[in-house]
Protein backbone atom coordinates (compact mmCIF):
# COMPACT_ATOMS: atom_id res chain seq x y z
CA UNK A 1 0.00 0.00 0.00
CA UNK A 2 2.84 2.39 0.83
CA UNK A 3 4.51 1.65 -2.51
CA UNK A 4 1.20 2.07 -4.31
CA UNK A 5 0.60 5.47 -2.72
CA UNK A 6 4.18 6.55 -3.46
CA UNK A 7 4.02 5.72 -7.17
CA UNK A 8 0.60 7.37 -7.46
CA UNK A 9 1.88 10.60 -5.92
CA UNK A 10 4.92 10.45 -8.21
CA UNK A 11 2.72 9.90 -11.27
CA UNK A 12 0.46 12.78 -10.29
CA UNK A 13 3.42 15.08 -9.66
CA UNK A 14 4.91 14.20 -13.05
CA UNK A 15 1.65 15.01 -14.85
CA UNK A 16 1.31 18.24 -12.86
CA UNK A 17 4.86 19.19 -13.93
CA UNK A 18 3.94 18.37 -17.54
CA UNK A 19 0.77 20.47 -17.14
CA UNK A 20 -1.56 17.75 -18.36
CA UNK A 21 -5.33 18.09 -17.79
CA UNK A 22 -6.53 16.64 -14.46
CA UNK A 23 -2.91 15.75 -13.57
CA UNK A 24 -3.24 14.27 -10.10
CA UNK A 25 -6.01 11.84 -11.01
CA UNK A 26 -4.77 10.86 -14.47
CA UNK A 27 -1.17 10.52 -13.30
CA UNK A 28 -1.99 8.32 -10.32
CA UNK A 29 -4.52 6.24 -12.26
CA UNK A 30 -2.31 5.52 -15.26
CA UNK A 31 0.79 4.88 -13.14
CA UNK A 32 -0.97 2.44 -10.82
CA UNK A 33 -2.74 0.61 -13.66
CA UNK A 34 0.40 0.34 -15.80
CA UNK A 35 2.62 -0.96 -13.01
CA UNK A 36 0.04 -3.51 -11.86
CA UNK A 37 -0.35 -4.80 -15.41
CA UNK A 38 3.43 -5.15 -15.52
CA UNK A 39 3.15 -7.47 -12.52
CA UNK A 40 4.14 -5.21 -9.63
CA UNK A 41 2.46 -5.89 -6.29
CA UNK A 42 0.85 -2.55 -5.53
CA UNK A 43 -2.34 -1.87 -3.59
CA UNK A 44 -4.51 1.16 -2.91
CA UNK A 45 -5.29 2.35 0.61
CA UNK A 46 -8.41 0.43 1.81
CA UNK A 47 -10.47 3.54 2.55
CA UNK A 48 -8.71 5.79 0.06
CA UNK A 49 -11.55 6.01 -2.44
CA UNK A 50 -14.09 6.81 0.29
CA UNK A 51 -11.89 9.58 1.72
CA UNK A 52 -11.32 11.00 -1.76
CA UNK A 53 -15.04 10.97 -2.49
CA UNK A 54 -15.78 12.72 0.81
CA UNK A 55 -13.34 15.54 0.05
CA UNK A 56 -14.70 15.91 -3.49
CA UNK A 57 -18.31 15.95 -2.27
CA UNK A 58 -17.63 18.70 0.27
CA UNK A 59 -15.66 20.86 -2.19
CA UNK A 60 -18.30 20.55 -4.92
CA UNK A 61 -21.09 21.59 -2.59
CA UNK A 62 -19.43 25.01 -2.15
CA UNK A 63 -20.57 25.92 -5.69
CA UNK A 64 -24.27 25.57 -4.86
CA UNK A 65 -25.32 28.94 -3.50
CA UNK A 66 -29.08 29.60 -3.38
CA UNK A 67 -29.13 31.39 -6.79
CA UNK A 68 -27.09 28.57 -8.37
CA UNK A 69 -29.42 25.91 -6.94
CA UNK A 70 -32.39 27.78 -8.41
CA UNK A 71 -30.71 28.16 -11.81
CA UNK A 72 -29.46 24.58 -12.03
CA UNK A 73 -32.86 23.21 -10.98
CA UNK A 74 -34.40 24.89 -14.03
CA UNK A 75 -32.47 22.44 -16.24
CA UNK A 76 -34.12 19.35 -14.74
CA UNK A 77 -35.75 18.19 -18.04
CA UNK A 78 -32.32 18.00 -19.67
CA UNK A 79 -30.91 16.13 -16.67
CA UNK A 80 -33.70 13.54 -16.91
CA UNK A 81 -33.07 13.21 -20.64
CA UNK A 82 -29.36 12.69 -19.97
CA UNK A 83 -30.19 9.89 -17.51
CA UNK A 84 -32.28 7.91 -19.98
CA UNK A 85 -29.90 8.73 -22.82
CA UNK A 86 -27.11 7.17 -20.72
CA UNK A 87 -29.10 3.92 -20.56
CA UNK A 88 -29.58 4.08 -24.33
CA UNK A 89 -25.84 4.57 -24.82
CA UNK A 90 -25.20 1.60 -22.56
CA UNK A 91 -27.60 -0.60 -24.52
CA UNK A 92 -25.94 0.34 -27.82
CA UNK A 93 -22.51 -0.34 -26.32
CA UNK A 94 -23.76 -3.71 -25.06
CA UNK A 95 -24.62 -4.79 -28.60
CA UNK A 96 -21.02 -4.20 -29.67
CA UNK A 97 -19.68 -6.04 -26.62
CA UNK A 98 -22.11 -8.92 -27.17
CA UNK A 99 -20.99 -9.32 -30.77
CA UNK A 100 -17.23 -8.89 -30.38
CA UNK A 101 -16.69 -10.16 -26.85
CA UNK A 102 -18.70 -13.38 -27.22
CA UNK A 103 -20.25 -13.10 -23.77
CA UNK A 104 -23.80 -13.68 -22.59
CA UNK A 105 -26.42 -10.94 -22.90
CA UNK A 106 -26.60 -10.20 -19.17
CA UNK A 107 -22.83 -9.74 -18.90
CA UNK A 108 -22.74 -7.50 -21.97
CA UNK A 109 -25.69 -5.42 -20.74
CA UNK A 110 -24.57 -4.80 -17.16
CA UNK A 111 -20.96 -4.27 -18.28
CA UNK A 112 -22.12 -1.41 -20.48
CA UNK A 113 -24.54 0.48 -18.24
CA UNK A 114 -22.82 3.72 -17.07
CA UNK A 115 -23.55 3.27 -13.37
CA UNK A 116 -21.28 2.45 -10.47
CA UNK A 117 -19.12 -0.65 -10.87
CA UNK A 118 -20.26 -2.19 -7.59
CA UNK A 119 -23.94 -1.51 -8.29
CA UNK A 120 -23.84 -2.89 -11.82
CA UNK A 121 -21.79 -5.94 -10.79
CA UNK A 122 -24.23 -6.78 -7.98
CA UNK A 123 -27.29 -6.26 -10.18
CA UNK A 124 -25.72 -8.27 -12.98
CA UNK A 125 -24.84 -11.21 -10.76
CA UNK A 126 -28.49 -11.50 -9.70
CA UNK A 127 -29.44 -11.82 -13.38
CA UNK A 128 -26.79 -14.31 -14.43
CA UNK A 129 -23.98 -11.97 -15.47
CA UNK A 130 -20.34 -12.76 -14.72
CA UNK A 131 -19.53 -10.42 -11.85
CA UNK A 132 -15.77 -10.26 -12.45
CA UNK A 133 -16.21 -9.33 -16.12
CA UNK A 134 -18.78 -6.65 -15.27
CA UNK A 135 -16.53 -5.09 -12.63
CA UNK A 136 -13.52 -5.11 -14.94
CA UNK A 137 -15.51 -3.57 -17.81
CA UNK A 138 -16.46 -0.63 -15.60
CA UNK A 139 -12.85 -0.19 -14.54
CA UNK A 140 -11.80 0.05 -18.19
CA UNK A 141 -14.64 2.49 -18.90
CA UNK A 142 -13.54 4.73 -16.05
CA UNK A 143 -9.91 4.54 -17.18
CA UNK A 144 -10.82 5.63 -20.71
CA UNK A 145 -13.31 8.30 -19.62
CA UNK A 146 -11.00 9.86 -17.02
CA UNK A 147 -8.06 9.98 -19.44
CA UNK A 148 -9.74 10.67 -22.80
CA UNK A 149 -12.39 13.24 -21.80
CA UNK A 150 -10.18 15.85 -20.01
CA UNK A 151 -7.51 15.64 -22.72
CA UNK A 152 -10.08 15.88 -25.52
CA UNK A 153 -11.84 18.84 -23.86
CA UNK A 154 -8.52 20.64 -23.48
CA UNK A 155 -7.25 19.89 -27.01
CA UNK A 156 -10.60 20.95 -28.49
CA UNK A 157 -10.01 24.42 -27.08
CA UNK A 158 -12.78 24.57 -24.50
CA UNK A 159 -11.77 27.14 -21.91
CA UNK A 160 -12.69 27.82 -18.31
CA UNK A 161 -16.00 29.60 -17.91
CA UNK A 162 -17.41 31.79 -15.16
CA UNK A 163 -20.79 30.06 -15.15
CA UNK A 164 -20.41 28.93 -11.53
CA UNK A 165 -17.89 29.86 -8.87
CA UNK A 166 -17.46 28.45 -5.37
CA UNK A 167 -18.41 30.74 -2.52
CA UNK A 168 -15.50 32.80 -1.29
CA UNK A 169 -14.72 31.56 2.20
CA UNK A 170 -11.50 32.07 4.12
CA UNK A 171 -9.60 28.96 5.14
CA UNK A 172 -10.13 28.04 8.77
CA UNK A 173 -8.50 24.90 10.16
CA UNK A 174 -11.03 24.42 12.96
CA UNK A 175 -13.92 25.11 10.59
CA UNK A 176 -12.56 22.65 8.05
CA UNK A 177 -12.20 19.96 10.70
CA UNK A 178 -15.80 20.54 11.81
CA UNK A 179 -17.01 20.47 8.21
CA UNK A 180 -15.29 17.15 7.51
CA UNK A 181 -16.63 15.70 10.76
CA UNK A 182 -20.16 16.59 9.65
CA UNK A 183 -19.41 15.23 6.18
CA UNK A 184 -18.18 11.93 7.62
CA UNK A 185 -21.37 11.68 9.70
CA UNK A 186 -23.51 12.37 6.62
CA UNK A 187 -21.59 9.73 4.64
CA UNK A 188 -22.10 7.19 7.43
CA UNK A 189 -25.81 7.99 7.54
CA UNK A 190 -26.13 7.72 3.75
CA UNK A 191 -24.35 4.38 3.87
CA UNK A 192 -26.69 3.09 6.59
CA UNK A 193 -29.66 4.15 4.49
CA UNK A 194 -28.28 2.15 1.57
CA UNK A 195 -27.62 5.15 -0.67
CA UNK A 196 -25.35 4.44 -3.67
CA UNK A 197 -21.94 6.16 -3.62
CA UNK A 198 -22.68 7.22 -0.05
CA UNK A 199 -19.30 8.89 0.50
CA UNK A 200 -19.98 11.24 -2.41
CA UNK A 201 -23.72 11.79 -2.01
CA UNK A 202 -23.84 12.34 1.77
CA UNK A 203 -21.10 15.02 1.94
CA UNK A 204 -22.28 16.59 -1.32
CA UNK A 205 -25.86 17.10 -0.16
CA UNK A 206 -24.68 18.29 3.26
CA UNK A 207 -22.33 20.83 1.68
CA UNK A 208 -25.05 21.99 -0.74
CA UNK A 209 -27.52 22.46 2.13
CA UNK A 210 -25.00 24.51 4.15
CA UNK A 211 -23.89 26.63 1.19
CA UNK A 212 -27.44 27.31 -0.03
CA UNK A 213 -28.34 28.35 3.53
CA UNK A 214 -25.36 30.74 3.63
CA UNK A 215 -23.67 28.74 6.42
CA UNK A 216 -19.90 28.60 6.00
CA UNK A 217 -17.15 26.75 7.85
CA UNK A 218 -14.05 26.95 5.66
CA UNK A 219 -12.83 26.71 2.09
CA UNK A 220 -11.25 23.45 0.93
CA UNK A 221 -7.56 24.03 0.07
CA UNK A 222 -6.39 23.03 -3.41
CA UNK A 223 -3.70 20.63 -2.06
CA UNK A 224 -6.49 18.72 -0.32
CA UNK A 225 -8.50 18.31 -3.53
CA UNK A 226 -5.30 17.26 -5.30
CA UNK A 227 -4.79 14.59 -2.63
CA UNK A 228 -8.38 13.44 -3.17
CA UNK A 229 -7.64 13.07 -6.89
CA UNK A 230 -4.62 10.90 -6.07
CA UNK A 231 -6.69 8.65 -3.81
CA UNK A 232 -9.42 8.27 -6.46
CA UNK A 233 -6.91 7.57 -9.22
CA UNK A 234 -5.00 5.12 -7.07
CA UNK A 235 -8.18 3.21 -6.25
CA UNK A 236 -9.28 3.03 -9.89
CA UNK A 237 -5.84 1.94 -11.06
CA UNK A 238 -5.65 -0.85 -8.47
CA UNK A 239 -8.54 -2.67 -10.20
CA UNK A 240 -6.28 -3.70 -13.08
CA UNK A 241 -4.48 -7.01 -13.01
CA UNK A 242 -2.25 -8.72 -15.58
CA UNK A 243 -3.70 -12.16 -14.81
CA UNK A 244 -7.21 -10.99 -15.66
CA UNK A 245 -6.05 -9.50 -18.95
CA UNK A 246 -4.47 -12.81 -19.89
CA UNK A 247 -7.53 -14.79 -18.79
CA UNK A 248 -10.15 -12.98 -20.89
CA UNK A 249 -8.31 -11.44 -23.85
CA UNK A 250 -11.27 -11.39 -26.25
CA UNK A 251 -13.55 -9.67 -23.76
CA UNK A 252 -10.87 -7.12 -22.88
CA UNK A 253 -10.20 -6.37 -26.55
CA UNK A 254 -13.92 -5.91 -27.24
CA UNK A 255 -14.22 -3.30 -24.49
CA UNK A 256 -12.24 -0.69 -26.40
CA UNK A 257 -14.54 -0.38 -29.46
CA UNK A 258 -17.59 -0.81 -27.23
CA UNK A 259 -16.62 2.04 -24.90
CA UNK A 260 -15.28 4.09 -27.80
CA UNK A 261 -18.70 4.02 -29.46
CA UNK A 262 -20.29 5.02 -26.14
CA UNK A 263 -18.00 8.04 -25.91
CA UNK A 264 -18.82 9.14 -29.46
CA UNK A 265 -22.56 8.81 -28.86
CA UNK A 266 -22.20 10.66 -25.55
CA UNK A 267 -20.51 13.52 -27.41
CA UNK A 268 -23.52 13.70 -29.75
CA UNK A 269 -25.86 13.77 -26.76
CA UNK A 270 -23.78 16.55 -25.22
CA UNK A 271 -23.99 18.57 -28.43
CA UNK A 272 -27.78 18.09 -28.47
CA UNK A 273 -28.04 19.27 -24.85
CA UNK A 274 -25.97 22.36 -25.62
CA UNK A 275 -28.03 23.12 -28.74
CA UNK A 276 -31.40 22.80 -27.02
CA UNK A 277 -30.60 24.25 -23.58
CA UNK A 278 -28.14 26.99 -24.47
CA UNK A 279 -25.46 25.87 -22.00
CA UNK A 280 -21.79 26.03 -22.96
CA UNK A 281 -20.83 23.09 -25.19
CA UNK A 282 -17.89 22.11 -22.97
CA UNK A 283 -20.24 21.97 -19.98
CA UNK A 284 -22.75 19.81 -21.88
CA UNK A 285 -20.04 17.40 -23.06
CA UNK A 286 -18.81 16.86 -19.50
CA UNK A 287 -22.40 16.40 -18.30
CA UNK A 288 -23.01 13.72 -20.96
CA UNK A 289 -19.72 11.85 -20.41
CA UNK A 290 -20.30 8.29 -19.09
CA UNK A 291 -18.10 8.61 -16.01
CA UNK A 292 -18.63 8.48 -12.26
CA UNK A 293 -20.08 11.37 -10.26
CA UNK A 294 -16.92 12.15 -8.31
CA UNK A 295 -14.60 11.69 -11.29
CA UNK A 296 -16.57 13.84 -13.75
CA UNK A 297 -17.40 16.52 -11.18
CA UNK A 298 -13.76 16.87 -10.15
CA UNK A 299 -12.87 17.04 -13.85
CA UNK A 300 -15.27 19.97 -14.24
CA UNK A 301 -13.84 21.59 -11.10
CA UNK A 302 -10.22 21.31 -12.23
CA UNK A 303 -11.01 22.50 -15.76
CA UNK A 304 -13.36 25.16 -14.29
CA UNK A 305 -16.18 24.31 -16.68
CA UNK A 306 -19.79 24.34 -15.44
CA UNK A 307 -19.14 22.60 -12.12
CA UNK A 308 -22.64 22.89 -10.65
CA UNK A 309 -24.36 21.88 -13.91
CA UNK A 310 -22.08 18.89 -14.45
CA UNK A 311 -22.41 17.73 -10.83
CA UNK A 312 -26.21 17.96 -10.85
CA UNK A 313 -26.43 16.23 -14.23
CA UNK A 314 -24.36 13.27 -13.06
CA UNK A 315 -26.26 12.91 -9.78
CA UNK A 316 -29.57 12.70 -11.69
CA UNK A 317 -28.06 10.43 -14.36
CA UNK A 318 -26.68 8.06 -11.75
CA UNK A 319 -30.02 7.83 -9.95
CA UNK A 320 -31.90 7.09 -13.19
CA UNK A 321 -29.40 4.43 -14.29
CA UNK A 322 -29.51 2.67 -10.91
CA UNK A 323 -33.32 2.77 -10.76
CA UNK A 324 -34.15 1.79 -14.35
CA UNK A 325 -31.33 -0.54 -15.44
CA UNK A 326 -33.05 -3.72 -14.22
CA UNK A 327 -36.61 -2.85 -15.40
CA UNK A 328 -35.29 -2.02 -18.88
CA UNK A 329 -33.29 -5.26 -18.91
CA UNK A 330 -36.50 -7.20 -18.22
CA UNK A 331 -38.32 -5.29 -20.97
CA UNK A 332 -35.56 -6.04 -23.49
CA UNK A 333 -35.41 -9.71 -22.52
CA UNK A 334 -39.19 -10.00 -22.76
CA UNK A 335 -39.19 -8.40 -26.21
CA UNK A 336 -36.42 -10.75 -27.37
CA UNK A 337 -38.36 -13.81 -26.23
CA UNK A 338 -41.51 -12.62 -27.98
CA UNK A 339 -39.61 -12.08 -31.22
CA UNK A 340 -38.09 -15.58 -31.05
CA UNK A 341 -41.56 -17.10 -30.71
Amino acid sequence: MAAGLAVCVAGGALCAWLRTPLPWMIGSLVTMAALRMLGMRLEALPAGRSVGQLVVGVSLGLYFTAPVVHEVASFWPWFVFLGFAAIGLGAASALVLLSLGKVDRATAYFSSMPGGAADMATMGERHGAKMDLVAFAHSVRMLLVVTVIPVSITLAGFSATDEYRPVTIAFDAAGLAALFALAAASAWMAQKLGAPTAFTMGPLFLSIALTASDISFSSVPTPLTNAAQVLLGCSLGSRFDRRFLAGAPRFVAALVPSIGMMLLLAALVGWLIAFTSGVYLGTALLAAAPGGIAEMAITAKVLRIGVAFVTAAHVVRYAIVVLFTIPIFHVLEGARRRVRR
